[in-house]
């Protein structure tokens, strides 16, 4: 009896074995495997806003202690020509700018004596048409051309360089670069301690030529005709006194014949 039930409990095994086998794990109830992942789009960074165009006055007043040369550069528009140069060339512009303390060296009233074409052509001296940084100043030549003009003698602008100083004359003045303001290889800007005072504004202006003067024609065809009438009148005056002769003669003669007839 315990034989037929160690075997029957035998066979019991090996049948679940054999299912086991031939029919695996029902792995049904596991997750299914998870499907890759979908990319993720990167975008691409927002492109930095362009930097504002250059702005002569901004930089002046970040800078500090430039009171009167911003006001003259706002007076005289100046400043508007600046920024439009900046805009519209591929030059650039060089500007020495006198701090407060320089325009305080001044004679007392000298800026209010100044016309508004003065004052435009004061600031105009203090601006060269090109950008020139500090290691190229010995490249320039002498007298230097300012945006004032080119006049040698009133508008001259001497500039020297000796390793990092840099000096300038304009005969009236002498001044020295203190120091770089701003520089962005389109406009330097360099401190000077002394406002550039051009000659013209010194030397008296030669006077302008005399009007010639106007041709009287009425009186110089009258004296150019006076001794012609006179020596006229006089030859009338010479045939009126001849004929009155002439005739006295006659009436001589008329009388003499009638006196000897009698």
């Amino acid at each position: 009896m315990v034989a037929m039930m160690n075997h029957s409990l035998f066979i019991f095994i090996t049948l679940q074995l054999l299912l086991i086998i031939t029919f695996p794990y029902n792995t049904s109830g596991q997750s299914p495997a998870s499907s890759p992942a979908a990319p993720v789009a990167i975008s691409a960074p927002a492109p930095s806003p362009s930097s504002p165009p250059t702005d002569i006055i901004r930089i002046l007043k970040k800078a500090g202690g430039f009171t009167t040369l911003i006001r003259l550069l706002q007076t005289t528009q100046v400043s508007t020509q600046i920024n439009s140069q900046l805009l519209n060339s591929n030059g650039g512009i060089t500007l020495f700018a006198p701090n407060d303390n320089a325009f305080q060296g001044l004679k007392p009233g000298f800026l209010n004596s100044l016309n508004d074409q003065q004052k435009n052509e004061l600031i105009q001296f203090h601006m060269l048409p090109s950008f020139v940084s500090v290691s190229n100043f010995d490249t320039l030549s002498n007298p230097v051309r300012t945006q004032a003009g080119a006049d040698p003698d009133r508008l001259a602008l001497n500039v020297t360089s000796t390793g990092n100083q840099v000096n300038m004359t304009t005969g009236i003045v002498n001044a020295t670069v203190g120091g770089t303001v701003y520089t962005d290889r389109q406009l330097a800007v360099y401190q000077v301690d002394k406002v550039l005072l051009p000659r013209d504004f010194f030397e008296a202006k030669p006077p302008a030529p005399a009007p010639a003067p106007l041709k009287a024609k009425g009186s110089k065809k009258k004296s150019a005709e006076g001794p012609a009438d006179g020596a006229a009148d006089d030859d009338k005056s010479s045939a009126v006194m001849i004929m009155n002769n002439g005739v006295w003669g006659v009436v001589v003669s008329i009388i003499a014949v009638l006196a000897f007839a009698l």
